[in-house]
């Protein structure tokens, strides 16, 4: 035999080790028909157990307003520093009129403090003209779940 056939020969003698494993005594192999039907069930609990989820989080909602927030202001930056100014403007509009900015007293620096979440929409919506020339104004849905966090959301168009 040459050194190549022997070679190859070597290679199927491993992949066959490792295609077909050794059984310890006393194991056994379950076939997928064989397996118990609680696994199969499992995963169903978890889809309906998560679709329950989605629903706490839109009860959640305690508050929930719609505003034109004016993004003018960003126009009296430089043109390279708008954008990132009209994210500022929308975080200073919605602190100010979600009542968010809240005296930390000494009890309460224990606890989380309020966030102020802005969603992937408005973030594209802002930088969809580029860096230089951002919206005069956009329209949102602000919402306050219990816990006092504030998201905002692209008010949707009807």
């Amino acid at each position: 035999m040459s050194k190549e056939t022997q070679k190859q020969v070597a290679k199927e003698e491993e992949l066959e080790e490792l295609a077909v494993p050794e059984e310890e005594p006393g194991t056994e192999v379950i076939a997928k028909e064989q397996a118990p039907a609680e696994e199969e069930v499992a995963p169903v609990e978890a889809v309906e157990e998560a679709k329950p989820k989605k629903k706490k989080k839109e009860e959640e909602i305690v508050e929930e307003r719609f505003y034109t927030i004016p993004l003018s202001r960003a126009l009296v930056r430089p043109p390279k520093k708008r954008a990132p100014r009209a994210m500022q403007l929308i975080k200073i509009f919605v602190t100010k009129h979600m009542k968010l900015a809240m005296k930390v007293s000494e009890e309460e620096e224990e606890e989380e403090l309020p966030q102020l979440v802005i969603s992937k929409e408005v973030n594209e919506k802002v930088w969809d003209r580029g860096i230089e020339k951002p919206p005069r104004k956009i329209k949102t849905r602000v919402t306050k779940d219990k816990d006092g966090n504030v998201t905002v959301y692209l008010a949707e168009t009807q």
